[in-house]
Order: structure tokens, then C-alpha cells, then sequence
């Protein structure tokens, strides 16, 4: 089949996907003209380097989408890199989980927040930030100098009397009718002024407003204005001057290591270093290809692209493609360079000395238990255990309004996540967001299939880590192919995600299940307080404890796994209901589109002949496809 399919490749540009025996994609590609770049793969004799011989050796099946331009292409590669994971192509490290600062312009009142879901409904994203803390200390920050609101409502609820934010001026009222429309809008673009890093241009537009409401005898208007601008001078004086010029560029280096590389990027804006982010990169191309990879992927969800980006490296062939389609992101000429001297090389420079310190810290931590060797011993004391956990498990739920409610559970073993122990799960006897009931639900069932799996070993039920006899496989659903052996290695700890009401759910079920012996505290994600059962006032560990560290990445891991899974059940349900719509489409029809273009935005797209094409269609079924979508 596969042969047949190299036969029949079209010479025009398009996407190709891999697919190995089980139908998983392995490998998403673009080319300008597919017949050229994909048959070399397959000709004998030759010379691929030994991850693209292994690739080659697993690909079962061969898909491509035909698109009119090779920009065309770039972007749906993105899309599909996203959207599959692909284990052959480059990728951010937990990309889906980097948070953004929100700006809801598609709102009558905006408001500003943290998000880790990027969707196309008018707002405006700043992002995407590697570290949370610092998108939480530019949100305090904003707060301070930006009376915007921050009640949740799309639109804000009608009240007779303002709330505290307003009378301690942190909000301008709009709930209250205090505010008219032009003039909040008009605060809010000062905010996105901020967040472009374009503070010289805010602190002129403010002394402007300053000097008119003085002029109006409005002193007390223009001395909230002069406070402002003292705030904001505040910053520019803590921002370094790295370049004459007042130019807006991007500099990004990477240093590349055996298991990963790291790439580094500096936000120039006004001739001032604004900020900095890292990201952690899975591969192991070279580095032209590492850093052209990861440049599509970084500024295929960053909103703000500058008319300049410094590279440490020449990416190749694809430079062209690549400048051509920032430019239609940008509106107007963006250039890649390479500089080889002067100020600019001083840049891309001091950037490739943060990403190789970056890198070394990275390969640390990657060979380092969490939290150290001594964060067990320091979470044995705390707790009071009788001796250091091995072995600790973590439950998170992940719903919108409780819907799609799921679940998961993740494990950690001597400091270090054992991800082949990670399990999740589907609510099934919760209505509606019901975070307890769902916990609940999840730890009896845990620790049911636990006590299945010590019946199968012929031992009873009496607490502690049981010898593994040869367990079987398990499947993605979290179910072993032995009734509950997949389950029968207990934890020495249990961590829940959340406070008294969620640890309280977790401990009940362990008690009606038969393990309560085992020990389980609650991590609050505030605060990071840690509660434990029997004890009225919560644990309180300093910032830079090796326990404290070891519970937040693990329940870090937890959180990203169950939001990933809630994503994916989410996403094919949206798929499920959208294509139930169309006439002649059913089951099987649904499943054949989404493996044909990889999403809906995919299957919109496609022409009435490429949905022809998907084995099971027929010309009429593709019509209504193509039709439904047109209306």
C-alpha cells in the first residue's frame, strides 16, 4: 500500500504525515513539491541519519494534503505538529501547558488574565511565557498601574454600588456605568502598549493626558496619571539599554545537548532587553534544522511578531518560506539574520551563553531526583512517616462546568516521574463540577483495582509496596489486561491537588476501600500549603524546600496530564457533535476525515475531491461535508 501511495504523490506542495502500524502519526512534514521530498525517503541506498532510518523502517502508511503555497504548507505542518505530537519531529517540551497573558478586546469592557488556551475569538495574546511566576508578577504588576476590572464576567453584571477595587482605585468602575466605553478602551491600550514593550510610547501618551486633565483643572484625574507614569518610569529605569538603536527584534540562540536542546529568546523592544524566555526542545536534529523547527513553532502562537530576528544559525532552504510567511503575520517585511559582527553579533552571543548555562541546568535537573536526594527524608519529618517515600502518587481532575470530567493520576518513584505508571481516567458517575465527588470516584476506583490485582496474587490486603509478578501491559484506558495487577504497586504517599475538601474525598474512598493506613496529604495550589489529615492547621514549607519542590512538580505533572486528556476528550467530542450534523456522515465516515486532515480546521479547509478521496467517502457524502461548512 505504502509503495502504491509513492507512486501517486503529487508534485505540488503540500503536508505529509507517516503513520506507523497502528495508524499513530510519527512524523508530519512540508514540502513544495511532495513527489520530490518524500520518494528519497524510500530509494534505496540511501544515506539517512539513524533517527530517519528508524523512522523509515516504522512508517506503515503515507498521507499528504495538497495546499496552493509553500506558506500554506508551513502553517498546516504546524497545525499538525500540534495537534499529533508526532515522536520523529522536533518539539516544545509540554508546550500545551505555557501560559499567556489575555487581553479580551472582543469584549465591551476587557479584561486581562492568564490563559493556557490560545483560541481565535478577537482577544489578543501576549506569550507564550515558560514561567508562571513571572506572568503572575507582570499581572500584580499591571494591576497596580491599570485600573482595569478583574470580576470574570464576559460583560460586567449591573450594579447599584461599585465594589472595593474601585474605591481603591484598582478599577474604573464600568459595572457601576462610572466608565464609558471609549475611554476604559482607550486604558486598555495603554496595557497592550506595556505588554508590547513599547513603555517610551506609553509614558508619552500618559504625560499628554496628564498635562490636558491639569490644563481642564482636573488635579485629581492628573495626579492618578502622574502616578502612573511614575510606575511605569520605575520599570524602564530596572530594563538594560543593549543597543544604540531603538529597533524591535527578537534574538534567539540554541544549545544543543544529547537528550535535548534549549532555546533561548530575548524580547528587544525599543533598544531595551524586556524579558527573556527559555524552552526546552525534544530531538535530535542538527542544529539548523533544531532551530528553523523551532522557530516555526514559537512564532506560530506569538501574536506579537517584531520586523527583525537574530539567529544564531543559518536554518536553511526554508529561511525564505519561513520570512515570507511572518511577514503576512506581521503585515508588513520581518528578516531572518545571522549576524557576523558588531552590536548585533554581541547579541545573538550573550543569548547563546544564557541557552548553554540554560542547558547545563536542564541536564542537572534531568539526572538529579525533584526536590533533591534529601526531599524525601525532609517530607518523612514533616509528615511524620515512619520512614522516607519511594513511591508517591498524585490525583487531579480537569472539566469545563463539568463537562468532559476526567481524571488522572501521576507517579513519581525515587524523586523522579515514572511515566509508564501514570494513569487516567473518565468520570463516570458525576454530575456536573464536582471536584470532590470526582476525586472520590477516582481514588475508590484506584484502589479497587488494586485490591483486584493483590486477589489475583493470591495476597491479602495489608498495605505496603507488593512485589511486581510479572505484570502485563497496560492499555490507555488505565486498565491492565490482568483485572487490577496494573494497579497492585501501592503508594507510600498520596498527594492530592487541592486542600481539606479534596483530601478529605480521597481519604474517604482509601478508608471504604481498605487502605486508610497508607499515608495522604492535600498540596493547595495558592498558597502551598500542605494539609494533612488529623492536623487542624496546614504544613507550611519555606519556597526553597527540597519537599516542598518535590510536591509541586509532581502535582504539576498530575495537573498536565489530566488537562491534556481533558483537551483531547474535549476536542474529538467537538469533532463527534459538529460531523453528526452533516447527512451521510456516521462513525466510521468521522473517524476516516479526522485521520485524512487532522482536525476540523483541517476538513473545513479541504476541497469537495480531496474529501472524496478519504477511503469510505463517496462524491455525495463529500458534497455535504463541503456544503455544511460553506453555510
Amino acid at each position: 500500500m505504502l509503495g502504491e501511495k509513492l507512486n501517486h504523490l503529487p508534485a505540488g506542495p503540500g503536508v505529509y504525515l507517516f503513520r506507523d502500524g497502528a495508524g499513530r502519526v510519527i512524523y508530519v512534514g512540508k514540502a513544495a513539491s511532495l513527489k520530490s521530498r518524500v520518494r528519497p525517503y524510500f530509494q534505496s541506498g540511501a544515506r539517512h541519519q539513524p533517527k530517519t532510518r528508524v523512522m523509515v523502517e516504522k512508517a506503515a502508511d503515507l498521507e499528504w494534503i495538497v495546499v496552493d503555497s509553500e506558506v500554506e504548507a508551513l502553517i498546516l505542518e504546524q497545525n499538525l505538529i500540534k495537534e499529533h505530537r508526532p515522536r520523529y519531529n522536533v518539539l516544545l517540551k509540554d508546550d500545551k501547558s505555557y501560559p499567556y497573558l489575555k487581553v479580551t478586546l472582543n469584549e465591551g469592557f476587557p479584561r486581562v488574565f492568564v490563559t493556557r488556551r490560545v483560541v481565535k475569538d478577537g482577544g489578543r495574546y501576549f506569550g507564550p511565557y515558560t514561567r508562571v511566576g513571572a506572568v503572575n508578577e507582570t499581572l500584580s504588576l499591571l494591576k497596580k498601574v491599570f485600573p482595569f476590572r478583574s470580576c470574570k464576567q464576559r460583560e460586567p453584571a449591573a450594579r447599584s454600588r461599585p465594589c472595593l477595587n474601585h474605591h481603591i482605585k484598582r478599577c474604573l468602575g464600568p459595572c457601576c456605568g462610572l466608565v464609558d466605553r471609549e475611554a476604559y478602551r482607550a486604558m486598555i491600550d495603554e496595557v497592550c502598549l506595556f505588554l508590547e514593550g513599547r513603555q517610551d510610547d506609553l509614558v508619552r501618551r500618559l504625560t499628554e493626558r496628564m498635562r490636558e486633565a491639569a490644563g481642564k483643572l482636573e488635579f485629581e484625574q492628573a495626579a492618578g496619571l502622574r502616578d502612573q507614569i511614575a510606575a511605569v518610569q520605575e520599570i524602564l529605569e530596572k530594563q538594560k539599554v543593549i543597543s544604540t538603536g531603538f529597533a524591535d527584534r527578537d534574538v534567539i540562540a540554541l544549545a544543543g545537548g544529547p537528550a535535548f536542546s534549549v532555546a533561548e529568546v530575548f524580547l528587544v523592544r525599543g533598544g531595551k532587553l524586556i524579558g527573556r524566555e527559555q524552552f526546552v526542545l525534544e530531538g535530535d536534529l542538527d542544529g539548523a534544522e533544531m532551530l528553523g523547527a523551532f522557530v516555526k513553532q514559537y512564532y506560530s502562537r506569538v501574536d506579537l511578531v517584531p520586523p527583525e530576528v537574530l539567529l544564531s544559525a543559518e536554518i536553511g532552504e526554508e529561511k525564505a518560506v519561513i520570512e515570507k510567511w511572518l511577514t503576512g503575520k506581521r503585515g508588513t517585511g520581518v528578516r531572518l539574520k545571522v549576524p557576523g559582527r558588531g552590536e548585533k553579533r554581541g547579541l545573538v552571543e550573550m543569548a547563546a551563553r544564557n541557552a548553554v548555562l540554560a542547558l547545563e541546568l536542564e541536564q542537572r535537573r534531568a539526572e538529579e531526583p525533584a526536590g533533591g536526594t534529601e526531599a524525601p527524608a525532609e517530607l518523612a519529618r514533616v509528615l511524620g512517616l515512619p520512614e522516607p517515600p519511594r513511591r508517591l502518587e498524585c490525583f487531579d481532575v480537569s472539566n469545563i462546568q463539568g463537562r468532559e470530567a476526567v481524571a488522572s493520576m501521576a507517579v513519581f518513584e525515587a524523586g523522579r516521574p515514572a511515566k509508564g505508571e501514570y494513569r487516567r481516567f473518565k468520570i463516570r458517575t458525576v454530575e456536573g463540577p464536582d471536584d470532590y465527588a470526582s476525586l472520590r470516584e477516582v481514588a475508590r476506583r484506584r484502589f479497587i483495582r488494586a485490591r483486584e490485582g493483590q486477589e489475583l496474587s493470591g495476597l491479602a490486603v495489608s498495605g505496603g509496596v507488593l512485589p511486581d509478578d510479572g505484570e502485563k501491559p497496560v492499555s490507555r484506558k488505565g486498565r491492565s489486561s490482568a483485572g487490577g495487577a496494573g494497579f497492585h504497586r501501592l503508594p507510600d504517599l498520596v498527594v492530592v491537588d487541592g486542600g481539606k475538601g479534596q483530601l478529605s474525598a480521597v481519604r474517604e474512598a482509601m478508608e471504604e476501600t481498605g487502605f486508610g493506613h497508607i499515608p495522604a496529604c492535600g498540596l493547595a495550589k495558592k498558597e502551598e500549603h500542605i494539609f494533612v489529615p488529623g492536623r487542624p492547621e496546614p504544613v507550611i514549607l519555606p519556597g526553597d524546600s527540597p519537599a516542598l519542590r518535590l510536591l509541586q512538580r509532581l502535582r504539576d505533572e498530575a495537573h498536565r496530564f489530566a488537562v491534556a486528556y481533558h483537551r483531547r476528550r474535549r476536542e474529538k467530542q467537538s469533532l463527534k457533535s459538529l460531523l453528526d450534523e452533516v447527512e451521510g456522515i456516521g462513525a466510521v465516515r468521522r473517524r476516516a476525515l479526522l485521520r485524512a486532515f487532522g482536525s476540523l480546521a483541517g476538513i473545513e479547509k479541504a476541497e469537495i475531491g480531496e474529501l472524496a478521496a478519504v477511503p469510505g467517502m463517496n462524491s455525495r457524502a463529500a458534497r455535504a461535508v463541503y456544503e455544511f461548512f460553506r453555510k
